[in-house]
């Protein structure tokens, strides 16, 4: 593996471990210091201002009113249906069942990649694929059953499922405009349109947030801090760093980390024991990223002169 890619794999790794730990960090906001819509809202809000900010000291790179158009679309994608659908979808469902349907996410990169960047489906990872899936399924399967499940609503689930479908495919089309933009460039950009798209949706939620009245306190302020800068500036910044040297699928698959990480700060934090699973389910996510990062790209098979457009291995 090259230096490159490394580096690829060590922001998207980074990125899901800031995702993981804003789980439990994000629930001590909602609701009762502020409502989901409002929350995000404030990360769209303050990741435009961060990332405008820091264009203003690094290279002044003039986007073309095409890849503008582009990043439109990934900013609906990527981030204003992507993080509006789930937060809906998570009201209206148990944590449960939406962790499931994330865990499909790797699968609907792997697809669409298929039919919109050619991508061989290769056994090794489609392999990795499922490997990967059985150990966040293992973490999420003893969650319910420690905690004797909870069914969630058909909505809420249908909203969980659109989330995970956009974000797929912000992933996949966002990888050839990757190539051309710094990651500020492209951040900056998607996270202002976001920022006026959600707009209308969330200013009543933030005028009216508890967080920001007098009854607030220093650690829901410092939650809102780790939040916004370090689980949406920071994180989103790794993510075109990753884009523009790994596969969309290899990034996908490093979401079956988040449930691992929450898991871990569960335990440090003695809110959780480990038990047999954790470990089991650790390495069964590492072993498909592993696979997945071994199977070969449409790049590789076509130095080999072994691809062709129906060629699946």
């Amino acid at each position: 593996m090259t230096k490159d890619k490394w580096h690829g794999h060590i922001a998207i790794f980074a990125a899901n471990i800031l995702f993981g730990i804003n789980i439990p960090i994000a629930k001590t906001l909602m609701p009762e210091w502020i409502d989901p819509v409002g929350l995000t809202f404030l990360r769209m809000s303050f990741g435009a201002l961060a990332f405008w900010v820091v264009s203003l000291f690094t290279l002044n790179e003039k986007v073309s009113k095409k890849d503008l158009l582009i990043l439109f679309f990934c900013a609906i994608l990527g981030t204003t249906v992507n993080q509006l659908t789930f937060i809906e979808g998570l009201g209206m469902t148990s944590p449960i069942d939406a962790g499931l349907i994330v865990t499909m996410n790797p699968v609907m990169v792997m697809l669409i990649s298929a039919l919109v960047l050619k991508e061989p489906i290769t056994s090794k990872k489609a392999g990795g694929v499922l490997i990967g899936a059985c150990g966040a399924l293992l973490i999420i399967w003893q969650s319910y059953t420690i905690n004797q499940g909870h069914s969630g609503s058909l909505m809420g689930n249908l909203l969980c499922f659109i989330s995970v479908v956009s974000y797929a495919t912000y992933l996949v089309i966002s990888k050839p405009i990757a190539q051309r933009y710094s990651p500020v460039t492209l951040m900056k950009w998607m996270f202002l349109f976001s920022t006026i798209l959600m707009l209308p949706f969330s200013m009543q939620d933030v005028v009216n947030a508890k967080l920001f009245s007098e009854d607030t306190s220093l650690s829901a302020l410092a939650s809102l801090f780790y939040v916004v800068f370090f689980a949406t500036f920071i994180a989103y910044l790794f993510i075109p760093i990753a884009l523009k040297r790994i596969r969309p699928t290899t990034i996908s698959m490093y979401n079956y980390a988040q449930p691992l990480v929450a898991a871990t700060l569960a335990i440090l934090m003695s809110q959780d024991t480990l038990t047999w699973d954790k470990p089991i389910a650790a390495l069964l996510v590492f072993t498909g990223v592993y696979l997945v990062t071994q199977s070969k790209s449409r790049a590789d098979l076509e130095n080999e002169g072994n691809f062709t457009t129906k060629n699946k291995e």
